[in-house]
């Protein structure tokens, strides 16, 4: 197992190994003092690691109760929100007591929020069942939920008591959506590591789980202590983002989140070399990349439609929005760009 200490508001601990979901109850004791348990999951996950993690918590000394709803970003709504606000009062549940997010981002985020506006805030645990969650969301205390008009334009800032990402989870993944969570692994390499790119060159799919996420996750903790409320060197996570947000918006989220963020890689970097912001080959590298990972790097939708769908992301400041963009493998810039410019870029990339 390894472990990376983050060292923020609430400073926490992120284990990454493997058989850990069978033992969490006694890693949660030791972050929090046995109590209700609220676990929060979704209908994929919960089938398969939710007795588990309820004998885990009984042996331990919790007091156990779940919520569990329909799995997938449909359910990341203020129903599901507010549901689950009315469950944790209807179990009376307290301040002393604790939330436990069982399963991927969607899950993380509700559970996050939730916790975060709880009786103005109760600690909680993320238990990542997934790539995306193990690498990214479930560290760093971004909660959201999803409005009509955006992705995540509710939410806190909230940092948990505990992550634990067990590797062995990964293994009951369909392969979509263990791919869909490489995508992020794909960003922190482009962000910040040229040699954990060269290693996903090498391996593709068959990386070695617990070094790259906790490699990952190491990346994060910088960021995460280096600029907790995203004002500054934080940003730079949004690489592909801003554009794949848009993209998942302009599809109702038929595109995926990974499938969307490795559309918004390839356009930000093919925008960066036809601005001569970085070589043609990091473009021709990153798209190279994502397509071994079995990535579209096509975006289906035109300049004007992806732009409009884009500006409506929470990260736009006024009229300036921050693009992150690549100048080299391991080295990406903030670009405070005017909302108007952002359509002429899309139209380097998308040809019109």
């Amino acid at each position: 197992m390894r472990e990376i200490c983050v060292e923020a508001s609430r400073a926490y601990r992120v284990q990454v190994g493997s058989g850990l979901l069978a033992r969490a109850g006694e890693a949660i004791a030791l972050a929090h003092s046995p109590c209700r348990a609220a676990i929060v999951s979704d209908s994929n996950v919960w089938p398969i690691y939710g007795e588990k993690l309820v004998n885990s918590l009984k042996s331990a000394g919790f007091n156990p109760v779940f919520f569990v709803f329909p799995a997938g970003e449909a359910s990341k709504t203020g129903e599901t929100y507010l549901t689950l606000l009315n469950f944790l009062a209807e179990n009376r549940l307290t301040r002393a007591d604790l939330l436990v997010a069982l399963g991927g981002g969607v899950v993380g985020d509700v559970c996050g929020f939730a916790a975060a506006t709880y009786l103005r805030g109760v600690e909680y645990v993320q238990l990542a069942t997934t790539v995306l969650a193990a690498v990214d969301s479930s560290v760093g205390g971004k909660t959201a939920i999803d409005l009509p008009a955006g992705k995540n334009l509710a939410g806190a800032f909230w940092q948990p008591s505990l992550v634990i990402a067990d590797c062995d989870a990964l293994a009951t993944l369909p392969p979509a959506v263990f791919r869909d969570g490489c995508a992020e692994i794909i960003k922190y390499a482009l962000l910040y590591d040229a040699p954990l790119f060269a290693l996903l060159e090498q391996t593709g799919l068959d990386f070695p789980r617990e070094e790259v996420i906790a490699r990952c996750v190491e990346w994060k903790r910088r960021a995460v202590q280096a600029d907790e409320f995203d004002r500054g060197e934080r940003m730079k996570l949004n690489l592909g983002h801003t554009l794949g947000h848009g993209v998942e918006a302009r599809s109702g989220f038929a595109i995926s989140h990974g499938c969307a963020v490795a559309i918004g890689m390839a356009l930000i970097c093919e925008i960066s070399a036809a601005k001569n912001w970085c070589d043609a080959s990091v473009f021709q590298k990153t798209k190279n990349l994502l397509e071994q990972f079995g990535f579209s790097t096509a975006c289906p939708f035109p300049a004007s439609a992806l732009a409009e769908a884009a500006l409506s992301d929470k990260k736009r400041r006024g009229g300036m929005v921050s693009l992150i963009v690549p100048r080299e493998i391991g080295r990406c810039d903030i670009v405070p760009t005017p909302v108007d410019g952002l359509l002429p870029l899309l139209r380097l990339a998308l040809h019109g």
